[in-house]
Order: structure tokens, then sequence, then C-alpha cells
């Protein structure tokens, strides 16, 4: 098993950047798939950054050229670089972990059942 916990998330002004950090512990995270989503009140989890295991990544459409996920190996850290934030990226953001997916496909990476270790999340609030 590992264990998740995010950290970073605050309040900031639209444009602002903004990096948040995922440590984990129990084992080693470059073992693990590893991604970001985000949740708004009221809505449902949503996919936002994946880095599998041999460092390929993948972005939500929204967030392609402005956010960029990363792992420290060393730290046992993955992080989420966030830039040019909107009050569109309001949400509370979720560190997620699988040792493997069901399937090679972007519909298998974006769905949130097929991860199996969570952080307890950490909220971004970005006002205009």
């Amino acid at each position: 098993q590992v264990q998740l916990v995010e950290s970073g998330g605050r309040l900031v002004q639209a444009g602002e950047p903004l990096s948040l950090a995922c440590a984990a512990s129990g084992r080693t995270i470059a073992k693990f798939h590893t991604a970001w989503f985000r949740q708004a009140p009221g809505k449902e989890r949503k996919f936002v950054a994946l880095l599998r295991k041999l460092g390929t990544t993948y972005y939500e459409d929204s967030v392609k050229g402005r956010f960029a996920i990363s792992r420290d190996n060393a730290k046992n850290m993955v992080y989420l670089r966030m830039n040019n934030l909107n009050p569109e990226d309001t949400a509370g953001y979720y560190c997620a972990a699988t040792t493997s997916f069901r399937a090679d496909s972007y519909a298998a990476f974006a769905d949130a059942q097929g991860y199996d270790y969570w952080g307890q999340g950490t909220q971004v609030t970005v006002s205009s």
C-alpha cells in the first residue's frame, strides 16, 4: 500500500501560479502511475493529469499548456504545477495512484475508479 498526502492548496488570484505537492509513504512512488484529479462542489471528480511509471504524461484538455505534473523519486513526491489559473480551476485537488490500468487508453487513465490509492485532497480557490 501507499499513503498519499496533498498540500499546497490555497486562495489565489486569477492568472497566478500555484504548485501542489503529494507526499507518498509506505512504498516507492516510482512503482505507481500517479495522477491528479479535481472535484468542484456538487460535481463529479474529474481527471487533470497523469504521470505514468515510465514518465509519459497525459493532461485533460482544459489544462494542457498550463499545468505540469512531475515526480521526485528521491523525495517520494509528486507535484502539480499550475500556471495561469482561472476561477474554473477552483476545486479540491486529489492525488491518486495505481500500479496498473484496466486498459492502455486515455479513457482508462481518466477513470477515477481505476485508481486504488487516494489522498485526502487540498483546496484550490481562484478568485477573479
